[in-house]
């Protein structure tokens, strides 16, 4: 479980800074919350 919190919070911050407006920023936390799933299963 540590880990998983771990590759969300990596992938959020990640997310979060290649993108430069609020709609950016939805869709970076979409595609990372779907990369997460795609790890679990």
């Amino acid at each position: 479980m540590r880990k998983l919190s771990l590759m969300a919070a990596t992938a959020a911050l990640i997310a979060l800074t290649g993108c430069a407006t609020v709609d950016g920023i939805g869709r970076d936390i979409s595609g990372g919350a779907n990369r997460v799933a795609g790890w679990v299963g």
